[in-house]
C-alpha cells in the first residue's frame, strides 16, 4: 500500500519555531548596518509629508536601565509607526550632556588632581566622560533595536549647540525677562548649588515640629490695647507651629490670615492649667485650631477672653524668642487652617512667601547661612553650626528661655535634591531669574510666530496648555498646568562649572551685574567657534561688544559672570539648537514623549523656552510615559533586590521581548515589571511567533504574482477570516495613531490565537493537507493566507522589530511599499520590512463585509455548541478523533434555512466527517428558542486513508487503496515536492 502520508501538503518552512533571539538578533543589527537601513528608510520616504518627534535629550552619565529602555522604544514606536502610515519620520538622537551628575562622576575619578587644573580643563574632562557614555548608551540603544542618526546624534555639549542656548538666553535678554536678584531658592548645601523646581523630589523625612511662644513687645502694647480693649494691661503672646526649627535664628515676622478669627485664650504658666483670667498669659492663635493646639502641647485653653480679625494684628510687634530685636506682625492670604496655629513664623530669607511677605513690609532679606550650610560666624548661639545639626541646640535654647511649648517628630513629604537626594534648604542668594509674571511680551520678530502679546510669560504658557497642546493621556494637563500656575520666577542659575556659563558679567567698580543682547550675541559667536570652555580662558575683550558701559556707575571694566545656565534651559532651548537647524526636522515638532517627571522637567523648560524665542509652544503633542515598579508596586532598586536590567533580558530572552512587554503595558500608569511578567510577554510571543510560522509554513508553494485569488472569488469562510483581518487591522492603525500600544498588542495577540490558531487554521488544515495543490479551494486559503501574513508582518513591525524583519525575508513573492500584497501594485521587494508601510486603510476596509461576519458569528457560535457536545465523548473515550464524530444539528424552519446554505462547508467548519441538518419538532419549536439544538453520534462509514474523514466507500483499487473519491481526485494532479 503506498505511504499516503507522503502526497499531503504538509507545511514546510525555514522559519525556525525556536527564536532564539540572543543570537539572531546581532544578526539582524549587522544586516540592517551593511545595508544602512536607516538612511534607506528616509529616502524612501523622501517628499512625503513631515512627522516629527523630538528626542528628549536622556542624561549621557551610565549605562541604560529598563526606564530609559522603555521611553526610547516608546519613542520608536510613534517613528515607525509614523513613517509606516506613510510619513517621513526622521528619528534625530540625542544627550544631555551637562551638569552637577557629570561633575561629581569626574570629581571621583579625578580625585586630588582636580586641584592642579584649570575649570576649563576641568570641563575637558567632563566633556571626555560625557562622550565615553554616549558611544555606550547608542550601542545598547541600537541594540533594542531603534533606528535613528546614531553615528550622529545631537549633544548638549556640541560648540552649535551651546551657542543656540546662549542664543536662546538672549531673546529672554531682549524682551525685558532675565533679572538678577536676592530671592530664597532651593539650595542644596551638599551640591552647593540652587536647584530648579524639576530638579527636587518630595521625599518622606521626620522633622522637628514645635510650638514656640513670642510675647508681646511693650511697644505695641498700647496700639494693642487700642484696636482690642480685652487684652489692655494684660500679658499677651502668640503661639506659632513649625518644622524647621533652623530658621527661628532667622525670625523677622510673624504671618496671619487677614480674615480670619483669632481668639486670645488665658493660659497659665508652668502648670499647664487653666488660666482663671487674672494670672498667666493671653496666648493668641487662630480660633478654629485652638482644640488642637491646646490637645498637641498639653495645655488648657479657656473660653476666649478676647476675639479679633487676623487684619487687627498687622504692624504689631512681638518679641523674638532667643534675640532681642522684635517680630512684626504682618498678614499673608498664604497662612491656613490646615495645621499649626494660624500664625506663621517667618523668615524672608528662607521661604518664598516670606520672602514675598519681607519685600511687602520692607523687612530684611536676612539669610545667614552659607553655601555648604553652616550659619555664618556673626549668628548669636549657632554660628559655625549646620543648619540641620543646630536643631536641637535651638529646642534646646528656646526651652531654655521658656519659649518652647512642645516639640514632637513630624513625618512629611520633604523637598530633596534629585542628584545627591539630600533633604535641600530654602536660601535667599543672589541668583539670575526669569520673570514669569512681571513683564509683558513685545511683539515678536516679524519671522517667528506672533506671541500672545501684551501676555506674562506664565499666563502666555498657561494658554498654549489649555488651548495650542494635546497632552496624552489627560491628565498630563492637569499636572503641568498646575505646576506653571503656581511655580516662583524661574531661577536659571548653578553654582557649577560645566554647562554653558551664563553670558553676564559684573561691574569691577560697583559691582553691578549686567548682561545685554549685544553681550550675548558675541559671546554666542565665541561659543560657535571655541565652546563654551571659552569663557574660562579666553580674554573677556572677546566678550565684551563695543561701548558696554555700566548702567549704575559708568563704569567700563568688567568681571565674568561665573554662574552657568540651569541644565533644564540647555535641554529645555533643544528646540531652538536642533529642530531649526537639521534639514530633515520642523518647527515646532509633532510629538514630545517623556516620563511624568518632565512635566516639571523638559516639558516645561522647553515650553518656557518656545515661548520666550518664539512666542509659542515648541510642540503640538505631548504624550507621558509613567514609571517603571516592581511587580508589587514598589519601586525598582539593586538595594531592594528586585531590579532587572535590560541587558540581562536581551541576553536571556531577545529585545523583542522587551519591545512586546512595552506594547502590552499601560505606559500612562505606572509600569509593572517582573520575571513572572516577562515570562508572560515570553509566552505570548511564542503563540505569535508559531502563528506567523503556521502562515508562512503553507505558504511555501504559493506564488502570488500567478496564485493569487481574487477576494471576490475566494471562498467565504477565506472572505469571512479576511474580513476579520481587515477589522483588526483597522483597529491596529487606529491605535498607533492614538499611541494605544496596549490595545495592538491585545488587538494582534486576540487574532492570532483565537481567530487564526483556534478557528481558521484549525479548520483550514483539511483544506490546506488533502486538496489538491493547485486546486481552487486551496489557492483560495492561500491568498487568504498570504494577505493576513504581509499584512500582520507590516503591522506588528514597530513592536516587534527583529521578527517581523525576520518573518519579512521568509514571505514569498514581491512587495511593494503600497502597502498592498497584490503583485500587480507592487514596486519591488523592499530590503526590509520597516521600509514597507502599513496597509492602507481603504484596502482593509474594502474588505470587510459586515453581513459576512454577521453570518460567520452565527455559524462560529453553533460550532461551539457542537464542540462543547463533543467534548465529554473525547474525554470517555467513546470517540477519539472528531471526525469520528456526526453531528446532528436541530433547528427551526428560518435557522434551518440558513444552515442548508452552509451545509457543504459545516463539516470542515466542526472538522467531523457528517453533519445531519434536522428541523425541530413543531412542538418543540413552539416552546423554545431560536437556537438550534446539537447532538452527537458516532460517524458511519469508513476511514479514508489519507485525510481520516469518514466516507461511505474508499477504493478497493490496489493503486488508490483506502482513499476516498475526494483524495483520488486531489491526487489526479501532481504532487508539491
Amino acid at each position: 500500500m503506498p505511504e499516503w502520508k507522503d502526497t499531503v501538503n504538509l507545511p514546510r518552512t525555514d522559519f525556525p519555531m525556536k527564536a532564539n533571539l540572543p543570537a539572531s538578533e546581532p544578526e539582524t543589527l549587522a544586516r540592517w548596518a551593511a545595508m544602512n537601513l536607516y538612511r534607506k528608510i528616509r529616502e524612501a520616504r523622501a517628499g512625503r509629508p513631515k512627522f516629527v518627534l523630538h528626542d528628549g535629550p536622556p542624561y549621557a552619565n551610565g549605562n541604560i536601565h529598563m526606564g530609559t529602555a522603555m521611553n526610547k522604544i516608546l519613542k520608536e514606536l510613534v517613528v515607525k509607526s509614523r513613517s509606516m502610515a506613510g510619513f517621513d519620520a526622521p528619528y534625530v538622537v540625542g544627550y544631555d550632556c551637562h551638569g552637577l551628575p557629570i561633575e561629581l562622576q569626574v570629581d571621583r575619578e579625578l580625585g586630588p588632581k582636580k586641584r592642579e587644573m584649570s575649570t576649563a580643563e576641568f570641563c575637558r574632562a567632563c566633556r571626555a566622560y560625557a562622550e565615553r557614555f554616549v558611544g555606550a548608551m547608542s550601542e545598547q540603544f541600537q541594540r533594542l533595536g531603534v533606528l535613528g542618526t546614531w553615528d550622529q546624534p545631537y549633544l548638549t555639549m556640541d560648540f552649535r549647540y551651546q551657542a543656540a542656548i546662549a542664543r536662546a538666553f538672549g531673546r529672554f535678554v531682549e524682551q525685558g525677562l532675565v533679572y538678577k536678584g536676592k530671592k530664597p531658592v532651593h539650595w542644596c548645601i551638599h551640591c552647593r548649588t540652587a536647584l530648579a523646581e524639576a530638579e527636587v523630589e518630595y521625599e518622606d523625612h521626620t522633622s522637628p515640629s514645635i510650638y514656640v511662644e513670642f510675647l508681646l513687645d511693650p511697644s505695641s502694647a498700647e496700639e494693642l490695647a487700642k484696636r482690642i480693649p480685652a487684652l489692655a494691661g494684660r500679658q499677651v503672646s502668640v503661639l506659632i507651629w513649625t518644622t524647621t526649627p533652623w530658621t527661628i535664628p532667622s525670625n523677622l515676622a510673624i504671618a496671619f490670615h487677614p480674615e480670619f478669627d483669632y481668639a486670645a485664650y488665658m493660659v497659665a504658666e508652668g502648670d499647664g492649667k487653666k488660666g482663671d483670667g487674672k494670672v498667666g498669659r493671653a496666648v493668641i492663635v487662630a480660633e478654629a485650631l485652638a482644640p488642637k493646639v491646646a490637645a498637641a502641647t498639653g495645655k488648657s485653653f479657656g473660653p476666649p477672653i478676647a476675639r479679633m480679625k487676623g487684619e487687627q494684628l498687622e504692624h504689631i510687634r512681638f518679641q523674638h524668642p532667643l534675640y532681642a530685636r522684635p517680630s512684626l506682625g504682618v498678614l499673608g492670604d498664604y497662612v491656613t487652617l490646615e495645621a499649626g496655629t494660624g500664625a506663621v513664623h517667618t523668615a524672608p530669607g528662607h521661604g518664598a512667601d516670606d520672602f514675598n511677605t519681607g519685600v511687602k513690609y520692607g523687612l530684611e532679606i536676612y539669610a545667614p547661612v552659607g553655601p555648604a550650610g553652616h550659619f555664618l560666624d556673626t549668628v548669636e548661639l549657632f554660628g559655625g553650626k549646620r543648619v540641620f545639626d543646630a536643631n536641637p541646640d535651638i529646642v534646646e535654647a528656646l526651652k531654655e528661655r521658656k519659649r518652647l511649648w512642645h516639640k514632637e517628630s513630624f513625618s512629611h513629604q520633604y523637598p530633596h535634591c534629585w542628584r545627591c537626594h539630600n533633604p535641600v534648604i530654602f536660601l535667599a542668594t543672589s541668583q539670575w531669574f526669569i520673570s514669569l509674571d512681571g513683564v509683558r511680551l513685545p511683539a515678536p520678530r516679524a519671522a517667528e510666530g506672533k506671541p500672545d502679546q501684551g501676555r506674562t510669560l506664565r499666563e502666555a504658557a498657561l494658554d498654549a496648555i489649555d488651548n495650542h497642546v494635546k497632552w496624552v493621556p489627560r491628565w498630563g494637563h492637569d499636572r503641568i498646568y498646575n505646576m506653571v500656575a503656581n511655580r516662583p520666577d524661574w531661577c536659571i542659575s548653578r553654582q557649577r562649572a560645566w554647562g554653558v556659563p551664563i553670558p553676564a558679567v559684573d561691574c569691577a567698580t560697583c559691582g553691578t551685574a549686567l548682561t545685554t543682547p549685544a553681550l550675548v550675541d558675541k559671546t554666542a559667536a565665541v561659543f560657535e567657534k571655541y565652546g563654551a570652555d571659552s569663557w574660562y580662558e579666553r580674554p573677556i575683550e572677546d566678550f565684551i561688544p563695543e561701548g558696554l558701559t555700566c548702567p549704575s556707575c559708568g563704569g567700563t571694566t568688567f568681571e565674568r559672570e561665573m554662574n552657568i545656565l540651569d541644565v533644564w534651559f540647555d535641554s529645555g532651548s533643544s528646540h531652538e539648537a536642533v529642530l531649526s537647524v537639521w534639514p530633515e526636522l520642523t518647527w515646532p515638532a509633532d510629538v514630545y514623549l517623556e516620563g511624568t517627571d518632565q512635566h516639571r522637567g523638559w516639558f516645561q523648560s522647553s515650553l518656557l523656552v518656545g515661548l520666550g524665542t518664539r512666542g509659542r509652544a515648541p510642540y503640538r503633542e505631548v504624550v507621558t510615559n509613567g514609571f517603571i515598579v516592581a511587580e508589587d508596586g514598589r519601586k525598582m532598586s539593586k538595594s531592594l533586590g528586585n531590579s532587572i536590567e535590560p541587558e540581562d533580558i536581551i541576553k536571556q530572552s531577545g529585545a523583542d521581548i522587551i519591545r512586546l512587554w512595552v506594547s502590552m503595558s499601560d505606559y500612562t500608569q505606572e509600569v509593572r515589571l517582573s520575571k513572572e511578567i516577562l515570562a508572560r510577554c515570553v509566552e505570548a510571543y511564542r503563540k505569535i511567533r508559531n502563528t506567523m510560522r503556521y502562515l508562512l509554513g503553507n505558504l511555501y508553494d504559493f506564488d502570488p504574482a500567478a496564485d493569487l485569488v481574487d477576494p471576490r472569488k475566494m471562498e467565504e469562510v477565506d472572505r469571512y477570516i479576511l474580513a476579520r483581518y481587515a477589522e483588526v487591522g483597522l483597529r491596529i492603525l487606529r491605535a498607533y495613531e492614538a499611541h494605544d500600544y496596549g490595545t495592538i498588542f491585545q488587538a494582534l495577540n486576540t487574532f492570532t490565537t483565537v481567530d487564526l490558531s483556534a478557528f481558521y487554521n484549525d479548520i483550514s488544515k483539511d483544506r490546506m493537507y488533502t486538496f489538491a495543490a493547485r486546486s481552487r479551494e486551496r489557492r483560495s486559503a492561500q491568498s487568504a493566507l498570504y494577505q493576513m501574513a504581509d499584512g500582520l508582518t507590516r503591522l506588528m513591525a514597530p513592536i516587534l522589530s527583529f521578527t517581523a524583519d525576520e518573518l519579512w525575508r521568509f514571505l514569498p513573492g514581491r512587495r511593494g511599499s503600497t502597502g498592498s500584497p497584490r503583485p500587480e501594485r507592487a514596486e519591488g521587494r523592499e530590503e526590509s520590512v520597516h521600509i514597507a508601510v502599513f496597509p492602507k486603510a481603504a484596502d482593509l476596509d474594502a474588505l470587510v463585509d459586515r453581513d459576512l461576519l454577521d453570518r460567520w458569528a452565527r455559524l462560529i457560535d453553533l460550532r461551539e455548541q457542537v464542540l462543547a457536545e463533543i467534548e465529554p465523548l473525547r474525554k470517555d473515550k467513546r470517540i477519539g478523533s472528531s471526525l469520528q464524530a456526526k453531528a446532528v444539528v436541530s433547528a427551526t424552519e428560518a435557522e434551518l434555512a440558513f444552515l442548508e446554505r452552509y451545509a457543504r462547508q459545516l463539516p470542515m467548519l466542526f472538522i467531523v466527517s457528517e453533519v445531519e441538518l434536522r428541523p425541530t419538532p413543531t412542538d418543540v419549536e413552539a416552546h423554545t428558542e431560536a437556537r438550534p439544538r446539537v447532538t452527537i453520534e458516532r460517524a458511519s462509514g469508513v476511514k479514508c486513508e489519507r485525510c481520516w474523514r469518514y466516507v461511505p466507500a474508499v477504493s478497493s483499487d490496489p493503486a488508490w487503496a483506502g482513499l476516498c473519491d475526494r483524495c483520488q481526485e486531489a491526487l489526479a494532479e501532481p504532487v508539491n515536492g
